[in-house]
């Protein structure tokens, strides 16, 4: 018997993969381990050397000897080749299971209600509108929305505000009667502060609102705020403490850049219109004061919370909460924390995240006639839904 008749054999090594899952690499790994019988490979060596000391004299009784262990050896490979195909698919299902894993959200915690009926915040999603304003990419600050409790009438009007003096000065509202105009820029309608831009009590930074037929704002150059009146284009101011921060000493923005002239924000919510700060006796974290629409406008009830300015890109309102966002990338802002101006409670751990179109958010509100979220993102103005749970006592 030659060499070549012999049988062809294929050696498989046992081995098991073990999974480990590093919390701190989060990655997934395959550990090596040889297992199981160990092949026998003396069997192997020795029907080997029998085959190279054959000769045409060779017995049948060797030569069954012979086929009978390469048989045995055959047998053997063929089993330990299915149990570890099995562990193989076993390994394979685990790692699948372990990526998942890793690549999942968590899902967002549970928030209290608020206190209007809507249910908890649990998503955001759009932009519903998105467009470029009638002034192309020339103002890349600015802030859009409707009135909040419009006067009878008002219900379908936009307003619109650039800031067109070095990115940082307004002195003019913009209206427009329909979704539609403001976005084709049709048939607007300007208000005028002043003729001058800046001037006193025009309007400093991208943060304002507009509540019953009133505008209100950061007044130029000082630590008030402005109230404007549309019909009658008088002004009154309310002044913050004295060490609020205002002239770029408490900006909102993110490590890369901070937003000039937002050192005060406003929001409107279900019950009416808040004046988003901080001082320097409360070491640059956030303060939210309730300010009642009268004329002159006056501050009523006043929230201190733990939440430093200047590590958060917007606020807003809704139904007594305060969101805050910022800035995660150039795709996605985050809004990560809340305070509720019923319980005091804050929380730092929210994860809703909102898509964006534009780099940076410059502009956030909330309405509470339709639910929306009003954006001015780098020149473009968008909304966004808002997505709620069910209310449940």
């Amino acid at each position: 018997m030659s060499q070549s008749n012999l049988f062809t054999l294929m050696v498989v090594i046992p081995l098991i993969f073990s999974q480990s899952h590093s919390a701190k690499e989060k990655d997934c790994v395959c550990e090596l381990q040889n297992s199981g019988p160990a092949f026998p490979v003396n069997k192997l060596n020795n029907v080997e050397f029998t085959a190279t000391q054959c000769t045409w004299n060779i017995t049948s009784e060797k030569l069954q000897d012979m086929e009978n262990t390469m048989t045995e050896l055959e047998k053997f490979d063929h089993m330990q080749v299915m149990v570890k195909q099995r562990e193989n698919q076993r390994i394979k299902r685990d790692l699948e299971h372990c990526k998942a894993e890793l690549n999942s959200t968590s899902p967002a915690p549970t928030l209290s209600p608020g206190h209007c009926g809507l249910g908890s915040m649990v998503n955001v999603s759009g932009p519903k509108t998105y467009s470029l304003t009638v002034y192309g990419t020339s103002y890349s600050f600015g802030a859009w929305g409707r009135d909040a409790n419009p006067a009878p009438g008002d219900e379908n009007k936009y307003w619109l505000v650039v800031l067109s003096s070095s990115n940082a000065f307004g002195n003019f509202i913009r209206q427009y009667s329909s979704l539609s105009t403001i976005i084709l820029g049709i048939g607007p309608t300007d208000t005028y502060i002043s003729s001058s831009n800046p001037t006193t009590n025009t309007i400093q930074g991208p943060n304002m609102v507009m509540y019953s037929n009133a505008l209100y704002y950061n007044c130029y150059n000082t630590y008030s705020v402005c109230r404007f009146n549309m019909t009658t284009r008088s002004v009154s101011t309310v002044a913050l403490p004295s060490d609020t921060g205002y002239n770029n000493k408490f900006p909102f923005g993110h490590l890369a850049t901070s937003y000039s002239y937002t050192d005060m924000d406003f929001a409107t919510d279900e019950s009416g219109v808040y004046v988003i700060y901080t001082t320097t006796s409360n070491y640059g974290n956030v303060i939210i004061s309730k300010v009642e629409t009268s004329n002159p406008p006056v501050f009523n009830q006043t929230w201190f919370t733990s939440l430093h300015k200047k590590t958060v890109t917007n606020t807003f309102m809704v139904c007594g909460v305060l969101y805050a966002t910022r800035y995660v990338d150039k795709e996605i802002e985050e809004i990560f924390y809340t305070y509720d101006t019923k319980t005091n409670e804050e929380r730092y751990d929210l994860r809703i995240h909102i898509k964006k179109l534009q780099t940076n958010i410059k502009y956030i509100n909330y309405d509470p006639r339709d639910n929306l979220l009003y954006v001015f993102s780098d020149a473009y103005i968008a909304t966004y839904e808002i997505s709620f749970s069910k209310f449940t006592d």
